[in-house]
């Protein structure tokens, strides 16, 4: 039983470690490859998206600012508060 508990313990921690670790990146200079390796629920289209509306709009005054791309809702954010910078 101890090494169930104690299993259970290291998988926890190691997948918080895992969301801590994660590279910050800014969403006003990184390309799509980088930024869907980068953002949690963010794959290739995605970040494609990011990539445009950045080009067609300017860059990006806030993260918040990207719900405003199509596919990147309130969760997703959420996901990638810590992570994502803008300077």
């Amino acid at each position: 039983m101890m090494k169930i508990i104690q299993s259970v313990l290291l998988s926890l921690l190691l997948s918080i470690s895992a969301s801590v670790l994660a590279a910050q990146v800014n969403i006003n200079k990184a390309d799509a490859a980088t930024l869907s390796a980068e953002l949690v629920g963010v794959g290739e289209k995605k970040a494609e998206a990011i990539v445009a509306y950045r080009e067609a709009n300017g860059p990006f005054k806030s993260a918040e600012e990207l719900t405003n791309v199509k596919g990147i809702g309130e969760s997703t954010l959420k996901k990638n508060a810590d992570n994502i910078l803008t300077e």
